[in-house]
């Protein structure tokens, strides 16, 4: 009898979907290779190599090519070379150099410095080698960039050319090798294209990319600690090409904290300091260090005059200083006004320059004699309605000259800058006239460092109220572009960058400033801050959690993480912490 048995049929999978897995992720959809790139997807793919070298090597030379903002993959390979092979290989070589030398002298030719060199390096690289202080190695380093199009591929090219090879180092595209370029810097570990130099331990270590800058000098103050290799930040503003200082920072961070400790240790260096002070924080410092801390408001019994006039300097004509005084005049006017259109900026240009020469203010009389005679707001008033077309500029100047303002704006000068440290508190001004007083003030101390050429910092805190008008914007710039010429360093701190940049002096002044320092910032203006401090992704989240007191110090090219630190005494004086000076006024009472 035979026996059948039925198979089961299984069911079909025409319809199943394959298992996907991570490689299909990371795959590109097509490669292409070609004899000069590689075509991954849509984007286009050159492997380089290096193949020459000079005779000496600088230590992190690679960091420009590994710091450009452009994507690319580099890999080292080192193949250690048994040292007994090389000593042999040497000895053969410095022969035929001593042979060849000793053959141009018996032959009286003129000496050949190449190959004394030659002679000199070898005999030099055979002692290291035999006191096992150096080993030898073949050495390859190879260089793939990415780009959307032949242009960009072509300009990534020429940028790595002109940074190398200004280091005497030279690469070459890896022509119909570029799949094995691929493979090479890609993390297989796999040297596919075998191009090596040969180099000793020394100028191996060169290549080593990542160092960490330091900003350690023999002059200076401390400004803190190098959060990257624990070394002391001492660096003198003043050795860079400005000395001018932009300080961002979310309110908390430490920022007035850390401008107190530079005054302090800077007084200590022989710099005198000035300051604008917006909520009267750094009053406790100035009598500590034996400054003057002037209170501006409408009820204040300090007054400053917008009038006053800067003595000219000996390589200065008396009508440049006088008539630059006008044009500065004219921009407080469009802030205390409320803006001027064409016509009221001629009139209000012409009748300032009839009030100064009501007083015998002219280019024509002794400059010396000004300062007895410097006319206030109401003299400008005067003028004013003695002129056609004024009516409006006099009925809004009013309120300046008899109205609230006038105890503040309508009075001569009484305050002296002779002291090393200058603080003017401004906290109790009203909102509204905050920026024209931060205006008047600033004018009045530029007028004073014009005069006497003398190291100074001028710190301007939460300098976006000046930056909220065009003019005030204009005369921080300005003050910031001419200040080396003066050995004057500009400090302008805010804690919205976002405010400082809506002006279009923001970014000039940034770029003006051979100093910044980036503290905590807030989570709404970090792409702000990363945009325009080139930042880094690690850098970025760096900032958003970093603790208070810490961030990033520029320095010119040189960038370090910080941390700032103050002795006990420092602290004490330049706290901003209101239970520390709670503390510290109930133990100055109980003495």
């Amino acid at each position: 009898m035979a026996l059948f048995s039925k198979k089961k049929k299984e069911p079909e999978k025409l319809f199943e979907a394959e298992r996907m897995e991570a490689k299909d992720i990371v795959a590109p959809a097509s490669i292409e290779i070609g004899q000069n790139y590689l075509k991954l997807g849509e984007k286009l793919v050159k492997t380089y190599f290096v193949f020459s070298y000079p005779r000496y090597l600088t230590t992190g030379w690679l960091s420009p090519v590994i710091n450009l903002d452009i994507p690319l993959d580099i890999s080292f390979f080192f193949h250690p070379i048994e040292t007994g092979m090389v000593l042999k290989q040497l000895r053969k070589k410095v022969t035929e150099v001593q042979a060849e030398i000793m053959e141009r002298e018996e032959k009286g030719l003129v000496r050949d410095p190449a190959l004394e060199t030659a002679y000199r390096d070898l005999e030099e690289l055979r002692d290291s080698l035999q006191t096992a202080q150096e080993k030898m190695f073949k050495f390859g380093l190879y260089i793939t960039v990415y780009a959307d199009n032949q242009k960009q591929l072509s300009e990534t090219e020429t940028t790595l050319r002109s940074i190398l090879e200004s280091r005497l180092i030279y690469l070459k595209p890896a022509l119909y090798q570029q799949k094995e370029g691929f493979m090479s810097s890609s993390p297989y570990g796999l040297d596919q294209l075998q191009i090596h130099t040969t180099m000793n331990t020394a100028p191996l270590s060169s290549v080593f990319p990542f160092v960490s800058f330091d900003l350690s000098s023999n002059e200076g103050i401390l400004y803190g600690i190098n959060k990257h290799n624990n070394s002391l930040i001492l660096f003198d503003r003043f050795t860079l090409e400005n000395a001018n200082f932009c300080l961002f920072a979310k309110s908390g961070a430490g920022k007035s904290y850390f401008v107190k400790l530079e005054i302090l240790r800077s007084l200590m260096a022989g710099v005198d300091s000035i300051v604008i002070d917006p909520e009267n924080e750094y009053q406790m410092l100035a009598e500590a260090a034996g400054g003057s801390f002037f209170k501006i408001s409408l009820g204040s019994e300090n007054h400053i005059n917008p009038f006053d006039l800067p003595s000219p300097r000996e390589d200065e004509k008396p009508e440049d200083a006088l008539r630059g005084n006008i044009m500065n005049l004219v921009g407080l006017m469009r802030i205390m006004l409320g803006g001027l259109n064409p016509e009221e900026d001629a009139i209000m240009d012409r009748a300032l320059s009839e009030t100064y020469a009501a007083k015998d203010i002219t280019t024509e009389s002794d400059p010396s004699s000004w300062s007895q005679k410097i006319p206030v707001m109401s003299d400008l008033e005067e003028v004013l309605e003695t002129m056609e077309g004024a009516q409006s500029l006099v009925q809004r100047l009013r309120k300046f000259t008899k109205g609230t303002f006038a105890n503040f704006f309508n009075q001569p000068s009484n305050i002296s800058m002779e002291k090393s440290l200058v603080v003017f508190g401004i906290r109790d001004m009203e909102d509204e006239l905050r920026p024209m007083a931060m205006f008047i003030i600033m004018r009045y101390i530029w007028n004073a460092i014009r005069a006497e050429l003398k190291k100074r910092i001028l710190v301007i805190d939460e300098a976006w109220w000046l930056m909220q008008s065009e003019d005030g914007a204009s005369f921080l710039y300005g003050i910031a572009k001419r200040a080396r010429k003066y050995w004057l360093g500009v400090t302008t701190i805010t804690q919205d960058i976002s405010d400082f940049m809506k002006s279009i002096y923001g970014k000039p002044i940034i770029t003006n400033s051979s100093l910044q320092l980036l503290m905590k910032q807030s989570s709404a203006t970090i792409d702000v801050v990363q945009k325009i401090f080139n930042l880094t992704e690690g850098e970025k989240y760096l900032l958003l959690e970093t603790p208070v007191g810490e961030g990033i110090f520029f320095a010119g090219p040189k960038h370090v993480a910080i941390r700032i630190v103050a002795s006990y005494t420092e602290d004490q004086i330049i706290t901003s912490s209101p239970e520390e000076i709670l503390k510290i006024k109930q133990a100055k009472k109980a003495l």
